[in-house]
C-alpha cells in the first residue's frame, strides 16, 4: 500500500494543532475529567473547524480537516511508542 497518496488528504496547520491541544488535553492534570478515549473526538471535530478556517467552507475542507485531525491522534501514539521504547528503533 502506498501511503503516499494520503499526504494529498493532510492539511499541516490542523494536523499540527490537534496534536498540540490532544497533548495538552493528556497531559493536563486539571482536565483529567476528559478521558482518553474522547480526545479522538475533540481533534476530529476540531480538524474539521481548521479545515475550513484554512481553506473555506468547502465539504473537502471539512473532511481533510476532519482527516488531519485523527492522524494527530495516531502521530501522538506513533511518537509516544518511540519515546517508550527510548530510541531502541529496530528497522
Amino acid at each position: 500500500m502506498d501511503l503516499t497518496s494520503l499526504k494529498e488528504y493532510i492539511l499541516v496547520l490542523p494536523l499540527l494543532a490537534c496534536l498540540v491541544v490532544g497533548y495538552v488535553i493528556k497531559h493536563t492534570p486539571a482536565l483529567d475529567k476528559v478521558a482518553n478515549e474522547y480526545i479522538p473526538v475533540i481533534v476530529t471535530i476540531l480538524g474539521a473547524i481548521l479545515g475550513v478556517l484554512a481553506t473555506g467552507l468547502t465539504l473537502e475542507s471539512v473532511v481533510y480537516g476532519a482527516i488531519s485531525g485523527l492522524a494527530s491522534t495516531g502521530l501522538h501514539q506513533v511518537f509516544g511508542s518511540l519515546i517508550d521504547r527510548k530510541g531502541d528503533v529496530d528497522v
